[in-house]
């Protein structure tokens, strides 16, 4: 059996997955304490990604624990195939959803001028929240990525 960092099953998946859920409940808290933010449909796709992040992410993290506790296997090709599917699927939705909301944030910060315009709207919050979107994103594609190799190694 191939061990690959970050793959079901191991510490740094567990580990992967808890920084996974870790910043995408900080980019959700960071939006939506932001007044405004229900107002357009790019924060709200974004956040709806980052929900289902973060219940895919803590549900692969108790996977793990309980599969470290126990000392089972988690790499047959029946499981890694579903994971590798979902995580693929929940990659491409987050990176959607960051860089709609990236997008929006920039136009609202630099071309519109609507921070300046309404000072109410919380505009360094969502370009937090927009950063640490991403930085979810890239810790999705790692697992991802070490998901598939594992995969494509059983084959």
């Amino acid at each position: 059996m191939k061990r690959v960092a970050g793959s079901p099953g191991t510490w740094s998946g567990m580990a992967l997955r808890l920084s996974q859920c870790v910043c995408a409940a900080a980019s959700t808290f960071s939006m939506v304490s932001g007044f405004g933010y229900s107002n357009y449909s790019a924060f709200f796709y974004m956040n709806l990604a980052l929900i289902l992040q973060i219940m895919w992410s803590l549900g692969l993290a108790c996977k793990d624990i309980f599969a470290l506790r126990n000392k089972k296997d988690l790499h047959t090709r029946d499981n890694l195939f579903i994971i590798v599917m979902v995580d693929w699927v929940v990659a491409i939705f987050m990176f959607s959803g960051a860089c709609s909301s990236a997008s929006l944030t920039i136009f609202f910060m630099w071309d519109a001028h609507f921070c300046e315009a309404y000072p109410r709207l919380a505009c360094r919050q969502f370009a937090l929240s927009v950063v640490l979107a991403f930085i979810t994103w890239l810790l999705q594609a790692a697992s991802s990525f070490s998901g598939f190799w594992l995969l494509v190694s059983l084959f």
